[in-house]
């Protein structure tokens, strides 16, 4: 790291941050990181590897170090692997122009963010974020492959499986679920539920469950709105995520009650509903929890 000026560090993160500025869905972490060489021309000491960890070179660890200064400014956001940057980072970038200031700036309001928690007593600060900062890194990594190996096998599921790992969620989440569309032509309904065993209660749940790479557009999801009724909740889950004005629309909707699910929102409820789920459900995604030093803030 001693080889590593902050004026070159800026330099990176200017980079990053050039990257997501017109990006609100923000990219992977490994995708920004695949950027950089192809922007900068890095020195040898840069694309070299640090011995303890010779699966990623020295330049990646130095901007993942660096990235956590701007998270605790506030001007990064990092979820399940993909990085955005927030309206306070996109004005830091306007202002500080200088990479060296840019970076310098970020570590300040780290330092204020730090300072204004509860302290405890330590024998080396230094060394304590230090290592504190290593332990961030390779969670951060950790972190970041279990999702790409998550969204992978989902990804990978046929439409049928897919559907049926949204009813078990569903089930879970204890909603009864009445019917689910056999194969062939669905009519734009895929599953139906209640929220009583007889169905005598109001809304009637109307899903739609769409398992493809593709956005899904605005007209798609009106077109599903179409055969919503008054006193039905409409649950819209697709496995390649809503085009902006999809979601434009589902927020500002006033007739019709829709709600949207992406791959990681999914995720995030079959996590939270895992323990209600029945071992036939959880072979669908079966999840196994592992400990990792966090790292102290």
């Amino acid at each position: 790291m001693a080889e590593i000026t902050r004026q070159r560090t800026g330099q990176f993160l200017r980079v990053i941050f050039k990257l997501l500025f017109d990006k609100p869905e923000g990219m992977p972490a490994k995708d920004v990181l695949a950027e950089i060489p192809k922007v900068m021309t890095l020195t040898e000491y840069e694309s070299g590897y640090y011995p303890s960890t010779p699966n990623s070179t020295r330049f990646e660890k130095i901007v993942r170090f660096a990235t956590i200064d701007l998270v605790k400014a506030s001007w990064l956001v990092k979820s399940k692997g993909r990085w955005f940057i927030t309206e306070e980072g996109k004005q830091a970038y306007n202002k500080n122009t200088d990479p060296e200031e840019f970076y310098k700036e970020a570590v300040r309001l780290y330092h204020e963010w730090k300072k204004a928690r509860p302290q405890e007593v330590v024998l080396d600060v230094n060394n304590e974020e230090e290592e504190s900062s290593k332990v961030a890194v390779t969670v951060e990594e950790a972190e970041e492959l279990a999702w790409e190996q998550i969204q992978q096998f989902l990804q990978n599921m046929n439409p049928y499986e897919f559907q049926d790992l949204v009813a078990d969620l569903l089930r879970a989440m204890d909603y009864h679920v009445a019917w689910i569309a056999p194969p062939g032509k669905d009519r734009g309904i895929d599953i139906i539920a209640y929220t009583d065993p007889l169905g005598a209660s109001v809304p009637r749940i109307k899903v739609q469950v769409k398992h493809r790479d593709q956005s899904t557009s605005v007209e798609g999801l009106r077109a599903f709105m179409s055969v919503l009724g008054t006193d039905d909740l409409g649950l819209f889950v697709a496995s390649g995520g809503f085009t902006s004005d999809a979601k434009e629309e589902a927020r500002t909707q006033e007739r019709r009650k829709i709600t949207l699910i992406d791959l990681e929102n999914l995720f995030d409820l079959w996590v939270e509903h895992y323990p209600k789920l029945t071992q036939e459900a959880r072979q669908r995604l079966p999840l196994k929890s592992i400990y990792f030093l966090a790292p102290a803030e």
